[in-house]
């Protein structure tokens, strides 16, 4: 039996959190092969290599900063989707989702707006053109950092 966590009670358009958990599961982590990692993890174990002498602290750093890139991208990828599940789910109940939200769910960068500049630009790696550009415009009408709006230029 599955261990009863503190938001089991909670309940997201009618459904549990336990059903909700159980949809995730079944349909998005096991088809996709899904895990966990966290960056300081990975980290670890690149470092127990380099002190090891499996592995020079350069390739180490090289590998590390392509699985979190690689990681970020996938992520960024599998929440723009579930945005864009709940979006349909919240019209389709009427509990609004207009086309303004849709938008959102469609940006390139989810929770871009909470962002600090270093990690804004950590994420655009592997944009396509579009998708800076679209980056970009936003950037530019909002916050208008210099040092995003260097970042992306150089990309383009």
């Amino acid at each position: 039996m599955a261990k009863q966590g503190k938001w089991e009670s909670v309940e997201i358009a009618g459904r549990s959190a336990a059903e909700l958990r159980d949809a995730l599961t079944s349909n998005l982590i096991r088809p996709l092969g899904l895990v966990m990692l966290t960056r300081e993890r990975i980290q670890e174990v690149a470092d127990d290599a380099v002190r090891r002498g499996r592995m020079t602290a350069d390739d180490a750093e090289d590998l590390v900063r392509s699985l979190i890139d690689r990681g970020r991208r996938q992520t960024d990828e599998i929440l723009r989707e579930l945005e864009g599940l709940l979006d349909r789910a919240r019209r389709a109940a009427g509990l609004g989702g207009d086309k303004g939200d849709a938008g959102a769910a469609a940006f390139p960068i989810p929770g871009y707006d909470e962002l600090n500049a270093t990690e804004v630009r950590k994420r655009l790696e592997g944009l396509t053109a579009d998708e800076l550009r679209q980056v970009r415009e936003h950037e530019a009408r909002t916050r208008n950092r210099k040092t995003v709006l260097a970042a992306i230029d150089k990309l383009l």
